[in-house]
């Protein structure tokens, strides 16, 4: 077959159907089963016919050379040919021959038969002709000649018993492929019955209908699989949804309160009594008011975008200094809020991950403290290594998280009461946590030692890459 033909074929298969192929299948496996049973009948049969037919011929001919030992084999009596049965033949020391009146001719004495009738060996068994038409031959050693029986060929049987299994194997190929479609149709019905209910739940949108756990083996945990992803789902749309509520919630307030100003605005500057209505002072506060609203709702933004994307990036992850992650995000808090001070105590420690996500994990750390440190106390930062964690602590001075706020203060848009009047979403610790644990780190609250509170991220370390760790062996032994 052409590569084009073995092509074409291929693609038919694909595009049929489970049941016809498993039909298919079934009922090749059972020809090429009968076909191999018929011919290794075939093969029995014939051997088993040769065996039984040399055994007679070899008992004919011992009856008929023990005759003539005692009279001769020129006046041994051979009786008249019956009209059926077996043939036999005497062959003299000069190499005539004798045969019973009306018997069928014999073909000629042939050359091994011959030297058997000279004493060159025993006996002899050979086949002339064909396997339709010829005769089986055995010679046996007698006296100063040889005698011979034979029997003449017949493969007709061989035909009719041929016939026969080829009538049986068209029907077992038949069965063969009805029983197939059948077991298809009833091994496949758990996958039908599956995907009836797959295509239900994307017909309906409800993802609640669990699908039934029937069937054993594979079919049960295909099942169990599916009915995972549709909890999955489940709990993806929830998140969805409670994100969406709560981004709701929290935009309301900055966006009435940010409504409202510009309202007023308005309609002063309609009524043309902007500048007797708000003199310069309540003007400066109330821009101020829309300035901070506006930083407010673009922060929120922002981090709801960035939590809405979950582990979603297109950052790819690498081997990197976390310390330059560390001041690269104290520098970006102090460019935001000049007003915080930080205090750096980092050690060089390599960890895997991504350089954004990691930036914007320490900048939330940062910028949290900083709404409660006291001005003249700065946000202390540290890394350093412990044994196979890269180990980052964010604390300040401040009064610290109350025992019934710690367990909840990495849920989305969760505000203590006391941070209520404070600038914040609510969404940074959480962005936190999601960005740690995506780096299959760890991140814990605890009371620092200024009273404050201690935030404390473990990350695996990572081992720097070569040439680094080269340099860095270098330097300490020239050291």
């Amino acid at each position: 077959m052409s590569r084009r033909g073995s092509r074409r074929l291929t693609r038919w298969w694909r595009r049929r159907s489970l049941r016809t192929r498993m039909t298919v299948i079934a009922a090749t496996a059972i020809a090429l089963s009968v076909f191999v049973a018929f011919q290794v009948a075939i093969e029995l049969l014939d051997r088993e016919l040769q065996d039984t037919a040399e055994n007679e011929l070899r008992a004919d001919s011992r009856v008929l050379a023990a005759n003539a030992e005692r009279a001769g084999l020129a006046q041994v009596p051979l009786p008249p040919y019956p009209g059926s049965g077996g043939l036999v033949r005497v062959i003299l020391p000069d190499g005539s021959t004798r045969t019973p009146p009306g018997q069928p001719a014999l073909p000629a004495v042939s050359e091994p038969a011959g030297r058997v009738a000279q004493g060159a060996s025993a006996d002899l068994v050979e086949s002339t002709g064909s396997d339709d038409d010829g005769y089986l031959v055995y010679t046996l050693r007698a006296g100063d000649g040889a005698v011979q029986a034979a029997r003449v060929t017949d493969g007709s049987r061989n035909n009719r018993f041929g016939w026969g299994m080829l009538l049986i194997g068209l029907f077992c190929v038949a069965g063969g492929a009805l029983v197939g479609r059948t077991v298809a149709r009833t091994g496949l019905a758990p996958i039908d019955r599956l995907a009836a209910a797959a295509a239900r739940v994307a017909h309906t949108r409800d993802l609640d209908a669990a699908i039934p756990d029937e069937g054993g083996g594979e079919i049960r945990r295909l099942i169990r699989s599916i009915n995972d992803m549709l909890a999955a789902l489940r709990d993806s749309r929830r998140a969805q949804r409670l994100l969406a509520e709560d981004a709701a919630h929290e935009l309301k307030t900055p966006l009435t309160s940010l409504r409202l100003n510009v309202e007023l605005l308005i309609r002063l500057d309609r009524r043309g009594t902007l500048d007797s209505a708000l003199p310069p002072e309540s003007r400066t506060r109330l821009l101020n008011d829309l300035g901070a609203q506006v930083a407010e709702l673009s922060t929120l933004a922002a981090e709801l975008t960035d939590l809405a994307r979950g582990d979603v990036s297109d950052e790819s992850t690498e081997v990197l200094d976390l310390a330059d992650v560390v001041v690269a995000a104290a520098t970006r808090a102090r460019s935001r809020v000049p007003d915080i001070e930080v205090a750096l105590d980092v050690t060089s420690v390599w960890v895997s991950g991504r350089p954004a996500g990691l930036q914007r994990a320490v900048l939330n750390l940062v910028d949290n403290a900083g709404k409660w440190s006291p001005a003249d106390q700065p946000v202390g930062v540290r890394l350093r290594a412990e044994g196979a964690s890269a180990v980052l602590e964010v604390d300040d001075a401040g009064p610290g998280i109350d025992a019934a706020d710690v367990p909840r203060v990495f849920d989305r848009f969760y505000r203590a009461d006391s941070a209520r009047a404070l600038p914040g979403s609510g969404l940074g610790l959480s962005i936190v946590q999601r960005v740690v644990d995506a780096h299959g780190g760890r991140v814990t609250v605890a009371r620092s030692a200024r009273g404050g509170a201690l935030l404390r991220v473990d990350l695996p370390a990572a081992a720097p890459p070569a040439p680094i760790a080269r340099l860095a062996g270098e330097d300490t032994a020239v050291r």
